[in-house]
């Protein structure tokens, strides 16, 4: 099995002892002790920090236990690459697959057995960024903190889809120029990374999240347009202009549905296409590549991107390219 995130190497070792600190640095403090033999230790641990998020791979090689206690500061989601381990938090357990992840929450006790050959990969979420995102959509402060279900099914559409965000980060964070060295375009990942968890994965908060709010008045949409227009070169996402016009996350997507007929998110992916578009229409094509442009302005998928252009301006973005 391919090693993950091969350029970015934290620390290789045998050494039981070593393995703890070095993952203790990145993570937390936590026991750790060999379940089998303990020749098989071989641990290999390869991380990338992207603002709030950080993405790593983790193998122990052999059969160990891990026991963190409360998280505290930061969230989990750990998805084996093969193998299976067992994953106890609070009142909680399962056996996390390649198929079922886990997310344990920082204010629950978490224990947990990894089987040899049982490589993760492991997005690491910062407390704060999970509940600032919580409280801008509910447009209200927490009362209690949120505790999602242990397991996340991984072969649900949405799931799929949010693996498929994390696979893009690390990928991309094999090239020192790719998609991660754009800011746009990683504010975008984080945002739709958190919101997805929160708005899709059970918590003591879904109900909530889901139910009906008031739509945004059209005045407040009006205002949301305007900031929109103006801020969309910086990484700014639903949640930050929702912000700005003083209303929950919630009830300005309602108002947009509403009175616009689409998101925030689709306005603002609209108005970076035209700024893109201006780009390339001016652009020197021996200075400038559409690869460049659409990652600028935020857009992570190439043929996802020309496809948009072509539906919007009835051409390939490289044709714009070269005859302005």
């Amino acid at each position: 099995m391919d090693v993950l995130l091969g350029n970015r190497p934290v620390f290789a070792s045998s050494d039981l002892d070593e393995v703890r600190d070095e993952v203790s640095r990145i993570f937390c403090p936590h026991r750790l002790d060999l379940a089998g033999a303990a020749s098989l230790l071989s641990a290999r641990f390869n991380s990338v920090g992207l603002g709030s998020v950080r993405v790593s791979y983790l193998d122990y090689g052999a059969d160990v236990r891990i026991e963190p206690g409360d998280l505290e500061t930061f969230f989990l989601v750990m998805m084996p690459l093969a193998g299976r381990s067992l994953i106890r938090g609070g009142d909680q357990e399962i056996v996390s697959t390649s198929a079922l992840a886990s997310l344990p929450s920082p204010t629950r006790h978490l224990d947990m057995r990894w089987t040899a050959g049982t490589p993760q990969l492991i997005v690491k979420f910062e407390r704060t960024a999970i509940e600032c995102a919580l409280e801008q959509l509910l447009g209200e402060p927490l009362d209690r903190p949120i505790v999602f279900d242990l397991g996340v099914d991984l072969t649900a559409g949405w799931a799929r889809a949010w693996r498929g965000m994390v696979d893009l980060i690390v990928r991309e964070a094999e090239h020192d120029d790719g998609l991660t060295a754009q800011p746009l375009a990683i504010t975008h990942l984080e945002s739709a990374l958190v919101t997805s968890l929160l708005t899709m994965q059970p918590s003591n908060y879904r109900e909530r999240l889901t139910a009906p709010r008031p739509p945004a008045l059209p005045k407040v949409v009006r205002r949301a347009l305007e900031f929109i227009e103006e801020h969309a070169h910086l990484p700014i996402t639903t949640e930050d202009v929702a912000r700005a016009v003083a209303v929950s996350g919630r009830s300005l997507q309602e108002g947009f549905r509403a009175h616009l007929g689409r998101t925030p998110t689709a306005q603002l992916r609209e108005v970076r296409l035209a700024k893109a578009h201006e780009e390339l229409s001016a652009g020197d094509p021996s200075r400038c590549t559409v690869t460049t442009v659409a990652a600028r302005w935020g857009f992570l998928h190439q043929g996802r991107f020309a496809a948009q252009y072509r539906q919007r301006y009835g051409r390939h973005p490289s044709e714009t390219l070269r005859r302005g």
